[in-house]
């Protein structure tokens, strides 16, 4: 097969979107199939390399810092170009051209949903957006053959459209991210750590507002914040005067896993997370992990390696000292429990599971 990849908002500071795209591009790569991986950037480009052809398109630059491709007509050359027997859009906007494209050339198409627009615009722009994002889903459903979802939670966007969707979790390296020997921390500080973009949609304002609780009640807190964002001022402000440690962007795979070993709990407590890969990440490092009630990640974890509850900082402060307590008590394999969670999501299994969905399309569409 030659599976054309497409996505918006892919830069050197993201981070599952990119990983996502990435890990299973190289898998269709290593499955024997041609790919091309269409992404924006600061100019044209075309590189080949042992993941296929990357095709890079001069695309203005957002606020945000991410790119968003704006010459649909060049995406259409180079799928006209590449000739793919399918597509997989990994975008709600103006990518659609290429969904668009493949419905004109008789070319099945993939949409990947990552992301859960309704509740995230409306936890972004604090306003109710359903209904608009209702009738944008209804389109979408039209133009792409079948739409994937990584968990039951980002399937509900869905409801009421007539989209063929497929649930496929997505995966974690397993031997990037291990667990190793950790020595106890003799001064008793419990150690956080919150890894992901400062944006508002992945509610870091939740994380360090539930660190700044856990020291109003004179709890020895730390909490260790690793990514960029746009609300990096926003965040020091909340955190104030509390132990609240902002590391930057760790670009090192290597690094970030180190640091998930090294902290006690891992915060993921965004309510409109559709799947959780910083959830997995720890967890495959034998780190448990604090996560809101609803949402994407709440899915991946159970009682065993995770403890939850409502978005709100009193209540999570609540479930982060109910996992410290836990693991005071030295839990029985609390962290084995926690890689065991993990090797539910090799990525092998999720490439063989979007493998066999495209073959399934190309084979319908003949």
């Amino acid at each position: 097969m030659r599976i054309a990849q497409l996505a918006n908002f892919v830069g050197p500071t993201s981070g599952g979107l990119r990983r996502a795209v990435d890990k299973l591009g190289r898998g269709y790569v290593r499955a024997g199939h041609d790919r091309l991986l269409l992404i924006p950037g600061p100019e044209d480009q075309v590189a080949s390399s042992a993941a296929g052809t990357i095709v890079t398109i001069a695309s203005p630059a957002l606020a945000s810092g991410y790119r968003i491709v704006l010459n649909t007509a060049k995406v259409r050359q180079v799928l006209g170009r590449f000739r793919p027997t399918s597509i997989e859009v990994s975008d709600k906007w103006t990518l659609t051209a290429a969904g668009l494209w493949a419905r004109q050339h008789n070319v099945p198409s993939v949409l990947f949903s990552h992301e859960r627009l309704d509740d995230m615009a409306s936890m972004f722009l604090e306003m109710e957006v359903a209904p608009p994002v209702h009738l944008l889903n209804r389109w979408l459903a039209k133009v792409y053959d079948r739409v994937v979802v990584t968990t039951r939670y980002s399937a509900g966007e869905w409801i009421n459209t007539t989209a063929d969707l497929t649930v496929q979790n997505l995966g974690v390296d397993l031997d990037e991210f291990t667990p190793g020997r950790r020595e106890p921390d003799p001064s008793g500080t419990l150690k956080l750590i919150y890894a992901g973009r400062l944006s508002r949609e992945k509610s870091p304002h939740l994380a360090v507002a539930t660190a700044v609780e856990l020291d109003r009640r004179g709890i020895d807190v730390q909490l260790h914040v690793f990514g960029t964002g746009p609300h990096l001022e926003e965040l020091r402000t909340i955190a104030g005067h509390s132990p609240v440690f902002f590391h930057g962007y760790l670009d090192s795979r290597a690094a970030l896993a180190e640091a998930y070993r090294s902290a006690d709990i891992a915060l993921s407590v965004c309510p409109a997370e559709t799947f959780g890969l910083a959830v997995l990440e720890a967890l495959a490092c034998g780190t448990p992990v604090v996560t809101a009630d609803r949402g994407g990640a709440r899915e991946l974890v159970d009682s065993t390696c995770a403890e939850w509850a409502a978005p709100d900082p009193v209540f999570l402060a609540d479930a982060v000292l109910r996992m410290a307590e836990r693991l005071q008590r030295g839990e029985a394999d609390l962290r084995g429990a926690a890689r065991t969670a993990a090797e539910r999501y090799p990525w092998d299994q999720a490439v063989a599971g979007l493998l066999a969905l495209h073959t399934d399309l190309v084979g319908q569409a003949g």
